[in-house]
């Protein structure tokens, strides 16, 4: 059996990227607001930062996978900003670890909100993906 370390509460990471035409809406199919921070942008810098805060503790071959996320995207930040994510661990049961969210850029507070993250074996998971993907060959859809 693989021990899991303890993850203390109010373990944090703070991330930053400076914001370009790729993390815009117009990538994300809302062409009007091609020069707008995308939530889809905002969430995967809130999905890195909980990674860094955490996957690197765990045993060899261990890794954690998002399972539930809420978010809301408060404020508009343009491209050339600098956005930064906070994540701090709220709650670890030795497998589920919960995260507080605050995203802000120079001016303020931009977004917020909490993710669930679960410790799980990579190859397990991995072996678990490709016989579903197995199964998906015999149906005729």
């Amino acid at each position: 059996m693989i021990e899991i370390p303890m993850i203390d509460v109010g373990t944090s990471v703070t991330i930053q990227k400076k914001i370009v035409e790729e993390d815009t809406a117009l990538n994300y199919g809302s062409g009007k607001l091609e020069t707008l921070l995308a939530t889809p942008s905002l969430v995967a810098l809130m999905i890195e930062a909980a990674v860094n805060a955490v996957d690197h503790r765990l045993p060899e071959g261990m890794i954690t996978v998002g399972r539930k996320m809420e978010i809301v995207h408060e404020k508009p930040t343009g491209i050339g900003a600098t956005v930064s994510v906070k994540v701090e661990v709220k709650d670890f049961d030795g497998a589920k670890i919960v995260f507080d969210m605050i995203a802000y850029d120079e001016i303020g507070m931009i977004g917020r909100g909490t993710h669930e993250r679960i410790i799980v074996n990579k190859n397990a998971l991995l072996e678990r993906t490709m016989s579903r993907a197995e199964k998906l060959k015999n149906m005729d859809f």
